[in-house]
């Protein structure tokens, strides 16, 4: 496992995302980084201080690992539904079903939600893409102290309806990040 700390903010695009998604000149002109993950679909936002980004690697001999792509998430979200309900009290669930979705979740990941991806409510709290090869798969994890979609939503060019969808879609944790931060390694063991 790896934890990330966001030193810059920045826009990170999924792997199948055009690049002139995001406006470029903004994104300059506000000293925001943009990026690209080869994991997933939508753009992510980090935040210095507000993200907790996360990667787990997961060797194919583990007896966690599935060949099926789409439960081979679960024990992950598992882990963050656990750690998220230890601190925060919430009911934090794991969508278990198939990808949902919506007319904005191929421009921002937090508009859809994704097999063993975590929501509280209707509300999704911690996302999860991965990528693949024969010897392992990396979960990109990422989890927000607060949920602004704004600066993306802008970034993106999004209209004011869709950048009100967006804010609705997602919650964030709160000030417990760091503690939630600090329990996941001995939940992913």
């Amino acid at each position: 496992m790896w934890h990330f700390s966001v030193t810059r903010p920045a826009v990170v695009l999924g792997s199948t995302q055009r690049d002139d998604v995001v406006d470029h000149e903004l994104a300059a002109a506000r000293g925001v980084d943009v990026a690209r993950r080869r994991s997933g679909g939508g753009a992510v936002w980090l935040a210095p201080g507000g993200t907790l980004w996360v990667d787990v690697v997961l060797p194919r001999d583990d007896p966690r690992w599935d060949d099926d792509v789409s439960r081979s998430a679960l024990w992950l979200g598992e882990a963050w539904s656990q750690v998220i309900r230890d601190v925060t009290g919430a009911s934090a669930e794991v969508h278990r079903g198939a990808m949902v979705c919506t007319a904005l979740s191929t421009k921002a990941c937090f508009a859809g939600v994704g097999p063993g991806e975590v929501s509280i409510g209707h509300r999704k709290v911690a996302g999860i893409s991965q990528r693949r090869t024969r010897a392992a798969a990396r979960f990109q994890c990422v989890a927000y102290e607060r949920w602004d979609p704004a600066p993306l939503a802008e970034l993106l060019h999004l209209p004011a309806d869709a950048a009100a969808a967006l804010a609705d879609a997602a919650v964030g944790l709160g000030p417990v990040l760091t503690e939630i931060a600090g329990r996941l390694p001995a939940a992913l063991r």
